[in-house]
Parts: C-alpha cells; sequence; structure tokens
C-alpha cells in the first residue's frame, strides 16, 4: 500500500505581494507527488492555521520578501503552538543569513533562503515528514 502524498499549505504573510517564488516551489512540490494547497497573499496568521486545520496538512510553507519574517513567522509558530497543531514549518524568501538560526530556535523547521535548489526543498520536506 502506498503512502498518501505529503500535504503542503503555502501563503504569503503580510502585505508582501511578490508570490513568483512561492508559486515556483508550489509547482516544484506538485511535480514531487506533494498535494499543495495555496492560499495566495495577504495572509493572516490566524487564517493559515484555520486553512492548515481545515486541511488537515502535514507542512505550512511561508515565504516572506518584505522582511516582516522576524515578526510574522513566529506569529504563526506562536497561532499554532496556541491552537495545539503539531505540523512541519518552514519558510523562505529574502531572509538574511543572521535571522535563520534566530527563526528555527523560534519554532520553525526549516528556513530556505533566495535561491536554495528546488530539490533541495523537496528532499528536505520528505526528510523532516519521515521523523
Amino acid at each position: 500500500m502506498t503512502e498518501p502524498p505529503i500535504k503542503v499549505l503555502l501563503g504569503k504573510l503580510g502585505l508582501d505581494g511578490h508570490d513568483r517564488g512561492i508559486q515556483v516551489v508550489a509547482q516544484a512540490l506538485v511535480d514531487a507527488g506533494m498535494e499543495v494547497i495555496y492560499t495566495g497573499l495577504r495572509q493572516s496568521p490566524e487564517s493559515l492555521l484555520r486553512a492548515a486545520i481545515e486541511e488537515d496538512v502535514d507542512v505550512i510553507g511561508v515565504s516572506s520578501l518584505s522582511g516582516a519574517h522576524n515578526t510574522l513567522f513566529p506569529a504563526l509558530v506562536e497561532a499554532c503552538t496556541k491552537e495545539g497543531l503539531d505540523v512541519i514549518l518552514f519558510g523562505g524568501g529574502i531572509i538574511p543569513e543572521e535571522d535563520v538560526a534566530v527563526l528555527i530556535e523560534k519554532g520553525f523547521d526549516e528556513i530556505f533562503t533566495a535561491g536554495t535548489p528546488l530539490s533541495l526543498i523537496v528532499t528536505r520536506l520528505r526528510e523532516l515528514v519521515k521523523k
């Protein structure tokens, strides 16, 4: 019996209006056999949390190109923790290297900076889900 596909919810937190990168990641995940739900632009941590619960996802991925990652990403962790939602969290985008460790310390499982190969994102998400 084959395992069900990894179910991934993707969204753009805050007012960041650039979504080309997250759409490319979404297509790579679909091409790798994952089920992807893209919630679109201008999401709040609470709206992503509600969608994740409703869709019963394994993974939530968010993107930030606006510099608000140090505020919005931890707010998503807090919302998930408060609700008791245990999912893999990953982020990506224009995130300075010095912020990566801070975001992981605050609860993200992985941060992919701009230019990360899509194959690495797919491989790493599969590894995280298997744990």
